[in-house]
């Protein structure tokens, strides 16, 4: 499936991977539909998507776990283009901290972002897809979805259920019949993106990117080409796959070594901060932007 002319909707838009996936999709004249809380950095984006030959780009202020603005996003689409191509489900937020040292009330938030968000996507896109009968539904997940951490059992949860979920719709399609329909999960490394300054930091000390490090324009690649191409999994970065593998084949080995290596790597060493909401019930202010300050590969 060529890019070119696609309509292509993406959530979480205004930051990070979302961003860099708009502005790779523009790069190759789709017709784009963004979605973020905040609409001021949306605004810029699709700013930036329009300036690309060929590309067009809207912007709707949208919070994923909210599903009547959900299904209103899926009815711009239409209004506009006329169809739906592609929808990528980027929207992600995340809480650092101790099981009992996180408020019951930010576990649900990443779980209405993360999990509920993708399912409202799914739900407003899937009927458009149908009637089309083709099109592709694209999920950033993480490679926390195929293993646990320390600190991040919200997040990691989350992750794991949208695997579970992916996995479910596309029995379902394919149970149905939709052979034109595609569900695409795509589980990066950790990614050089604003994330880490934007989550919400329960633990008292200051946290960095845990290497290795990517960069979001090599992940927007990988979306672009599911999209494409699609493909059930798509894994970006070597610790990826290697992550996959060595879940299946020692995971009681991989469990400790991994609560060692987050505990050495995910914090500035004797570096506190101070507890924090980050972004998890409101939009960060001013401008977005795709890259953190992690220097990605």
């Amino acid at each position: 499936m060529r890019i070119k002319g696609l309509v292509v909707v993406v959530t979480g838009a205004s930051s990070g991977i979302g961003r860099a996936t708009a502005l790779e999709f523009a790069r190759r004249g789709a017709s784009l539909v963004l979605a973020a809380r905040g609409a001021e950095a949306l605004e810029e984006v699709a700013r930036e998507c329009r300036a690309h030959r060929g590309a067009r780009a809207v912007a709707q202020p949208t919070d994923v776990a909210d599903e009547a603005a959900v299904a209103e996003l899926a009815r711009r689409a239409v209004r506009e283009y006329g169809r739906i191509d592609a929808w990528v489900n980027a929207a992600a937020v995340a809480v650092l901290g101790a099981v009992e040292d996180v408020p019951a009330d930010e576990v649900r938030r990443v779980f209405d972002v993360n999990v509920l968000g993708c399912v409202n996507g799914a739900r407003a896109a899937l009927p458009v897809m149908r009637r089309q009968g083709a099109g592709v539904l694209v999920d950033v997940a993480s490679v926390l979805g195929l293993v646990s951490s320390p600190y991040n059992s919200a997040y990691t949860m989350s992750k794991h259920a949208l695997l579970a979920f992916d996995g479910s719709l596309r029995q379902e399609l394919r149970l149905a019949g939709e052979r034109g329909v595609h569900v695409c999960t795509v589980l990066p490394a950790t990614v050089d993106t604003p994330f880490f300054h934007h989550l919400a930091n329960r633990t008292g000390r200051r946290v960095r990117a845990m290497p290795p490090v990517y960069t979001p324009h090599r992940v927007a690649r990988a979306i672009a080409g599911a999209v494409r191409r699609p493909r059930r999994e798509v894994f970006v970065g070597v610790s990826a796959r290697s992550l996959r593998l060595l879940t299946a084949a020692a995971p009681g080995a991989l469990e400790r070594l991994l609560a060692v290596k987050v505990d050495r790597t995910l914090f500035v060493p004797g570096r506190g901060a101070p507890h924090d909401g980050g972004t998890l019930f409101a939009p960060p202010p001013g401008p977005g932007r795709v890259v953190g300050s992690w220097h990605g590969a």
